[in-house]
């Protein structure tokens, strides 16, 4: 085990410990910025790994918060999309698919892409309940990604993640389980 490889799971625990406080928070700018705090942790990481499409694509993630911060600081939380906010989107898609080319190392290196693109869209979309339900998916691909990069600590974390996220879905739609309404509160 080598410095580098050590220091790359420190950066993983730091990562996680923001993502799963994400996960339990109501309040969508809070998101933003822990995610954030992720992000940068996750990059160290990344790049300590090796793992460069992981590392493209979290600067993706930071550009995707920053962007989404300063939209929302400046024109407040609308639940409504305008034309800007539908071009933002495509816009973080095409940036994901071009880093997506230039660090391509076989179909598993694409597991980050597909991920990044799911949870764009659940902080894109503004609702908690749906970016709790796509953590879902996105711990599972983060999950076969992390074994492929050999990360000992992000597969664990990401399990942990995984079962937050489902917490958090849970806790966000309690009416579903203790009040008899049968539909999914997204």
């Amino acid at each position: 085990m080598t410095i580098t490889y050590i220091l790359s799971q420190i950066f993983i625990i730091i990562n996680y410990t923001f993502l799963i406080i994400t996960y339990q928070s109501k309040n969508r700018k809070n998101i933003l910025i822990y995610n954030f705090c992720a992000m940068m942790a996750t990059g160290l990481s990344f790049l300590c790994l090796s793992a460069y499409s992981g590392l493209a694509m979290t600067i993706v993630a930071i550009l995707r918060n920053i962007i989404f911060m300063i939209d929302e600081k400046k024109n407040g939380k609308s639940d409504k999309k305008s034309l800007k906010d539908y071009i933002i989107l495509a816009v973080l898609y095409v940036i994901s698919i071009v880093f997506a080319i230039i660090t391509y190392n076989g179909i598993l290196s694409m597991m980050p892409v597909i991920a990044t693109m799911l949870y764009t869209y659940s902080v894109w979309q503004k609702s908690t309940k749906v970016y709790k339900l796509l953590g879902i998916p996105v711990g599972i691909i983060s999950i076969i990604y992390n074994i492929y990069i050999f990360s000992i600590f992000g597969i664990i974390l990401e399990v942990m993640l995984a079962i937050s996220s489902i917490v958090g879905l849970i806790r966000e739609n309690k009416k579903l389980l203790l009040g008899g309404n049968y539909e999914l509160n997204i």
